[in-house]
């Protein structure tokens, strides 16, 4: 499962990281206590949309940047996530090749039903 809030946390690492500054400084100008700053980073806390404009502020990114990198981020996770996943869609049913005979029906009188995810059903009609 993709959690929003691991991905918001990791883009806000990066951004801060990118500026060589520490969670102290970040924390301090955006006036959030840093263990919350750093339990928001590590995705363990949501974050308000009051508390990610004041970081954004204090990072001087605009929110719809972090958006759109986070935007970026989920749809990579959700391409990894699907490529992983088994395909929900059985394999085609292969038509069977050869005769089928039922016994006192002449050939032409046979009909074969074969449902896409059932086995196949000889029928004398």
């Amino acid at each position: 499962m993709i959690l929003l809030r691991r991905l918001l946390g990791d883009v806000l690492r990066r951004q801060r990281q990118r500026q060589g500054r520490t969670l102290r400084e970040v924390s301090s100008s955006a006036r959030v206590s840093l263990g919350y700053l750093s339990e928001v980073e590590r995705g363990q806390k949501e974050a308000s949309s009051e508390l990610l404009s004041a970081i954004c502020d204090a990072l001087d990114v605009r929110m719809s940047e972090l958006m759109r990198e986070v935007s970026d981020e989920l749809a990579l996770a959700e391409l990894a996530q699907s490529a992983s996943a088994p395909d929900p869609v059985p394999a085609p049913v292969r038509p069977m090749l050869g005769s089928v005979s039922v016994a006192g029906v002449p050939p032409e009188r046979v009909t074969i039903k074969a449902p896409a995810t059932e086995a196949v059903d000889v029928v004398a009609a």
